[in-house]
């Protein structure tokens, strides 16, 4: 059954305008995406206490972060922590900058 409902989205699609072949697309696509998680105060401690190891440290660290509905894992040593504007910087080729609220999880290498 799932094959002849595939044949027939295919079949569907040369007859739709592009426009909505591009609405259907971005559908699919939502469909996808993944909810932000919300962390405990125990599990926000711990990726704090993880990140001033790390940046005192000058560890590597893997970040796990919620980044265009998807998760997110990078890894790298940090360049900063910026408690102003709740973000911290990798010290990677592209300083790369992630906000706290979006670290899911770190482990440190």
């Amino acid at each position: 059954m799932g094959q002849l409902n595939d044949r027939g989205t295919k079949k569907w699609t040369s007859l739709m305008m592009p426009e909505h072949i591009q609405l259907l697309n971005k559908m699919w696509e939502e469909k996808e995406y993944k909810e932000k998680p919300i962390l405990d105060e125990q599990k926000m401690q711990d990726i704090n206490a993880q990140l001033q190891l790390a940046i005192h440290s000058n560890l590597t660290v893997n970040i796990k972060y919620y980044a265009n509905h998807d998760y997110e894992t990078i890894a790298g040593k940090l360049l900063k922590i910026d408690s102003l504007n709740k973000q911290i910087q990798l010290n990677d080729e592209d300083r790369t900058v992630i906000p706290l609220d979006s670290i899911m999880d770190i482990f440190i290498d």
